[in-house]
């Protein structure tokens, strides 16, 4: 009887082990996601009102952009940002999920006045960024702006959108 059993087992062995095809792995590919301009954005310092840098931008707007924003991306260049637009002010908090490079980002309130920033957030973390204060509006750009801009809370933006 153990010895049925053993036999058994061993044709069991084989036949699920034949049985398996030795398929090559499948590797899932992405296509990367790229930037697209489609509007221009400038920062004017609150005090002389000079130009204090000019950008071309993407716009999130609907809730899967601003759910997604700049993830996935691998970089973004320095004259390049992503402008996020609610429909009303209210606290806001980021993270930096699946975004793989440092950004700071910019909260603007509804009369485009910055109210607040957080500097170099670290990639691929889930700790909230916290807006601190009521905003309508959401910069993202690459870490180390904000320093070499000297950006200061009270500077304004103005954008405007690309014509299709």
């Amino acid at each position: 009887m153990k010895l049925r059993f053993i036999l058994y087992f061993i044709v069991s062995i084989v036949l699920l082990g034949s049985s398996c095809k030795n398929e090559p792995k499948k590797v899932v590919t992405t296509e990367p996601v790229v930037f697209t301009k489609e509007g221009e954005l400038s920062i004017f310092n609150k005090d002389s009102d000079s130009l204090i840098a000019k950008l071309n931008i993407e716009f999130a707007e609907t809730e899967y952009e601003t759910q997604t924003g700049l993830m996935y991306r691998t970089s973004m260049e320095d004259d390049q940002g992503m402008l996020f637009i609610f429909p009303k002010e209210a606290l806001h908090s980021f993270y930096m999920k699946n975004t793989e490079f440092s950004l700071d980002i910019i909260f603007i309130d509804a009369d485009f006045k910055v109210a607040s920033y957080q500097e170099n957030a670290q990639p691929l973390t889930e700790s909230g960024l916290s807006s601190k204060v009521p905003v309508q509006y959401v910069l993202e750009v690459n870490a180390g702006l904000v320093e070499k801009w000297s950006l200061d809370v009270g500077d304004t933006i103005e954008f405007n959108r690309l014509k299709p």
